[in-house]
């Protein structure tokens, strides 16, 4: 990676630090709270791409396993990394990844605004809620020992929340793109 790229993940790895001072929502039938640090994996996405943007997520879970309290909530530690919600803390790798991957093919400098705005948008969705859940859930039925089905109907409460992310991600991805085009170039 060249300097340029460690400091772009750096920064996005500091974005994602900054929204977890948000303080989490808990909604009480499933161990797993409202954050928004889900939305600068999000972002990392579709600004940096798959390769950045998986680099800014490695960053942060390291400074988790280190001990900095770098999750809502002040959480960090190894003892983040055997929580229930250590599917969606794995799953934020391949989230990061899988929007990243997906932006870098379907949006292009010279399109038209709306259909960066759409490829954007369905790369958040596909890597940063149908990936992401994916992980999340598989991990928290085993863990909090729910059963798969109890685990997803749980986590179908944070999807409207997740949709606006997305959105969010697809609109500041498409600002960049406008102002200072950061995603890599595919042929």
């Amino acid at each position: 990676m060249s300097t340029r790229d460690l400091v772009l993940s750096a920064l996005f790895a500091a974005i994602i630090v900054a929204l977890g001072i948000l303080p989490p929502i808990t909604l009480g039938f499933i161990p797993v709270p409202i954050t928004a640090q889900s939305l600068g994996v999000m972002m990392a996405g579709v600004v940096l791409g798959a390769r950045r943007g998986t680099v800014a997520v490695l960053i942060v879970l390291v400074l988790v396993a280190i001990g900095l309290p770098v999750l809502s909530g002040g959480r960090g530690g190894l003892a983040a990394f055997v929580a229930p919600t250590t599917g969606f803390l794995i799953g934020w790798v391949v989230a990061a990844f899988t929007t990243g991957y997906i932006s870098e093919r379907l949006v292009k400098h010279g399109q038209a605004a709306g259909m960066q705005l759409t490829g954007f948008f369905f790369a958040a969705m596909m890597g940063g809620i149908v990936v992401l859940y994916a992980f999340g859930i598989v991990y928290l039925a085993f863990a909090a020992q729910i059963g798969l089905k109890a685990a997803f109907t749980g986590s179908m409460a944070f999807i409207p929340g997740d949709v606006i992310k997305a959105f969010v991600a697809a609109l500041v991805g498409r600002a960049v793109m406008a102002g200072y085009p950061l995603l890599p170039v595919k042929g």
